[in-house]
């Protein structure tokens, strides 16, 4: 069960180009958002969608990759895991952020070759 400890799995599309930055030591880090939508229905039977923002990052070859293959609008399988982490504002308040560390990216589909099927199967 170790391999299991804090997998993510998540396929969705990418809500924004990948953000690369590079640090003075030559680190890289990527930085992008993944819309994953599930459906279910109400207790009325109508059918509703659900779409959930999440925030992903990965470091170093992975992060440079990432930033040379992928663009908005692209459909993405990812392997991760959980972060949380705080960060102080311009203003000084602290922020909780929560996001997925990439170990591991496919890209599912491209946007300029696949239309994307966001309905709810039968």
């Amino acid at each position: 069960m170790k391999s299991m400890n804090n997998t993510v799995n998540l396929i969705g599309n990418l809500g924004q180009d990948v953000n690369l930055q590079t640090f003075e030591s030559g680190n890289k880090r990527a930085s992008t958002s993944l819309a994953t939508t599930s459906y279910f229905k109400n207790t009325k039977g109508e059918l509703q969608k659900d779409t959930q923002w999440h925030n992903i990052v990965a470091w170093g070859v992975q992060a440079d990759s990432m930033s040379k293959v992928l663009q908005k609008g692209n459909m993405i399988a990812i392997k991760g895991r959980l972060q949380y982490r705080d960060y102080q504002d311009k203003s000084g308040k602290t922020n909780k952020i929560t996001e997925v560390l990439v170990d591991e990216f496919i890209v599912v589909n491209n946007k300029k070759s696949a239309t994307i099927d966001t309905e709810m199967p039968q």
